[in-house]
């Protein structure tokens, strides 16, 4: 298994600011003019504002070529590669899923990317807590917004977009009934957070614990044509 290269630190440096970060970045900048003015400790406003461009930065990235791939839909570490159920809140069948969890740090891209092409079903937001993103419990205890996807082959992904111990806002840009391409941008997550991917069983995975993540562009791994999952409690007529 091949590492993934990882963007240029010139490509991440240069890179646009996302809209949700542009008002702090114009704050920072007043205060740090201010601070100039009236103190000596400019420099601390300085470092903060340019944290702050660094943190929203919004790189292009380019998703491979493939049909069935799965994406990375953040920048990060992978966590755990197993088995469990998606969120109750999406109404989907239990078991039959695969997880990945991918934790982002304060200084990843906090992007979120769709992770394959298809259609938006559904999406759900769950308050909740704001544990520590690298917990195992996070998944189940912390704020959240949760969205369904459905391939054109059919198959049933869900992406979760998690906040963190110091993340406060989650933001998805994705609407019901959205047509997606894979690795365009789906929302972002502010400071530190985490994303979770639901694959289908049988799912060829070809990521594990432990490795870097490139969102938008590093393959999780490769959908199997499969038929479209019903809600929790029904099944298709035959």
């Amino acid at each position: 298994m091949t590492k993934p290269e990882g963007p240029s630190a010139l490509k991440l440096v240069a890179a646009p600011i996302h809209p949700e970060g542009r008002i702090f970045v114009a704050i920072g900048i007043v205060l740090t003019a201010a601070l100039w003015w009236w103190t000596p400790f400019g420099w601390v406003g300085a470092l903060a504002t340019a944290f702050c461009a660094y943190f929203f930065r919004d790189p292009a990235r380019v998703a491979p070529d493939g049909d069935g791939l799965v994406l990375s839909p953040a920048d990060g570490k992978v966590l755990s590669v197993g088995p469990a159920d998606p969120p109750a809140e999406m109404d989907l069948a239990a078991g039959g899923w695969m997880r990945i969890s991918i934790f982002l740090s304060i200084f990843n891209v906090h992007v979120n990317r769709f992770p394959v092409a298809g259609e938006v079903r559904r999406i759900r937001y769950r308050p909740g807590k704001f544990l520590n993103a690298a917990a195992d419990k996070a998944s189940d205890d912390n704020e959240r917004n949760a969205v369904h996807l459905n391939t054109p082959d059919g198959a049933d992904v869900v992406v979760v977009q998690i906040a963190g111990l110091v993340a406060r806002r989650i933001v998805c840009d994705a609407r019901e009934g959205q047509a997606v391409v894979a690795g365009e941008p789906m929302g972002i997550i502010r400071f530190g957070s985490r994303a979770d991917v639901y694959l289908p069983a049988g799912t060829d995975l070809r990521v594990q614990p432990g490795q870097t993540m490139i969102g938008g562009e590093t393959v999780l791994g490769e959908l199997i044509s499969v038929p479209e999952l019903p809600p929790k409690g029904k099944r298709k007529q035959p």
